[in-house]
């Protein structure tokens, strides 16, 4: 056995145990969160310290188009050293011989971290916060679709087929009834998420027609984060197997909810264990309303990265368990801002504003750099909400930009948020962005065309 092979992650060990590995994907996500990379044979890796890619990868559009962001240099595709996380390896049980993923680090020629590479950013801000004893802990929740097959992008989205023989039905939040329609393509989530070492803390029926949730164990936000990643593909593959689809758009079918990523957010001191949102006395501590302050001051200019395309928006309805405010309140699933039931060593904040369609990176580092800037900014909350946040007619209510171009405009002008998440990841975000939505905006719609061409 290769050297390398000595120190993985349990999970994966147990996986190649009796076996011979045949190949390793080297992968990275990019800013909309693809995993790029190269496939080797196992031999070339255990040769290899590090492989090239070109940081275009991180240039481009959700359509593959390139975006004029190289910066003063020009577009000279420069490459990056990419350096694997040997703690990420990782099973993919889904391929036909044994393989194993490994996430890598982006460096530059100097060594230095890359810093428009999401997970970088996100490593980022979470050393803010341990510069100041702070360990932040996180917890995402996935939500998302099983669809029928659709290779036609000019037809609607329609529910899978449950093993019923029946399309799955909406509104049957958390029904049993509705899990065990697709239980052949969760039992592989469960057996791929096993064989690959993730522990899921619970899968329910969400209020969408064939949409699901799953829940993962609270933990440090950059392990998360990598989870998150790899368990978008691997929830695709185990839907592939039966002749379904897995969809993380935000807003995938018409007049059904959209789909979420919320995260729920503490804070650890690191010198005594404690969670530094509860007292000794059980109480909320300043810090605490700093963070909710600093989510409320703040989430307006991060709106364009936890909701990253036009789809986006389209989730932020009323009535369609998705918030359209920034408003906070305890055990109150109408605001933004939710404040979960615990005690007061779980204390902790729930965002409910990010899309499941944003970068699990970069949607975790955004949401942590708008608590970080409440806590050093000392940010006040506004009142706790109490009652129904959607019916609400108090115009001191914060709203959220409602379509991409004005969330753009705030995320470009944020110079507190882009000091934390960095001034180059900052620049280059918003200009792949901007051409997105730009190249959006060229296409015409089926819309425009029934209710337009006649009649104006």
């Amino acid at each position: 056995m290769s050297d390398w092979m000595t120190d993985l992650p349990p999970s994966a060990a147990e996986y190649l145990e009796n076996r011979r590995l045949d190949e390793v994907e080297c992968i990275i996500a990019d800013l909309p969160g693809i995993a790029r990379g190269k496939a080797v044979p196992a031999s070339k890796f255990a040769r290899q310290k590090m492989f090239y890619l070109p940081d275009s990868i991180f240039y481009q559009t959700i359509t593959g188009t390139w975006s004029d962001a190289a910066g003063e240099a020009g577009f000279t595709e420069a490459d990056m050293q990419l350096v694997p996380d040997m703690s990420t390896a990782t099973a993919a049980p889904w391929t036909g011989d044994w393989t194993l993923q490994v996430i890598h680090d982006a460096l530059d020629t100097k060594g230095e971290p890359v810093p428009i590479a999401p997970r970088n950013v996100l490593k980022r801000v979470v050393q803010l916060y341990r510069d100041k004893g702070w360990k932040p802990v996180v917890a995402p929740e996935m939500e998302f679709f099983l669809v029928a097959r659709n290779i036609d992008p000019a037809q609607d989205i329609a529910p899978m087929m449950g093993r019923s023989g029946r399309p799955a039905a909406a509104r049957q939040a958390y029904s049993m009834t509705a899990v065990d329609e697709f239980g052949p393509v969760i039992d592989d989530i469960y057996d791929f998420a096993e064989a690959q070492g993730f522990e899921i803390d619970g899968i329910t029926q969400e209020g969408g027609a064939g949409q699901l949730e799953i829940n993962l164990r609270h933990g440090d936000p950059v392990k998360l984060a990598d989870e998150v990643f790899y368990f978008k593909r691997l929830i695709r593959e185990a839907a592939l197997r039966h002749d379904c689809f897995a969809t993380f758009m935000a807003k995938p079918i018409a007049d059904e909810p959209g789909s979420a990523m919320h995260i729920h957010h503490s804070l650890i001191d690191m010198k005594t264990g404690n969670n530094v949102f509860s007292a000794e006395d059980g109480s909320p501590t300043r810090e605490f309303h700093h963070f909710i302050g600093g989510l409320q001051a703040h989430l307006p200019d991060a709106i364009a990265v936890l909701a990253p395309y036009v789809n986006s928006y389209r989730r932020y309805v009323k009535d369609h368990a998705a918030p359209i405010n920034l408003s906070w309140g305890h055990d109150n699933r109408t605001t933004g801002i939710r404040v979960p039931i615990s005690d007061p060593a779980g204390r902790r904040v729930e965002n409910r504003l990010a899309g499941m369609d944003c970068n699990p990176y970069l949607g975790i580092a955004a949401s942590l750099a708008c608590g970080y800037l409440g806590l050093i900014q000392q940010r006040e909350p506004d009142a706790q909400f109490r009652g129904d946040a959607y019916d609400s007619d108090d115009d001191s209510q914060r709203e959220i930009p409602r379509v991409l171009g004005s969330a753009l405009d705030l995320f470009d002008e944020a110079t507190d948020l882009h000091s934390v998440l960095g001034e180059e990841f900052a620049r280059v975000y918003g200009i792949v962005k901007r051409t997105e939505y730009e190249e959006f905006l060229q296409v015409i719609s089926p819309w425009e065309r029934e209710h337009l061409l006649l009649n104006v």
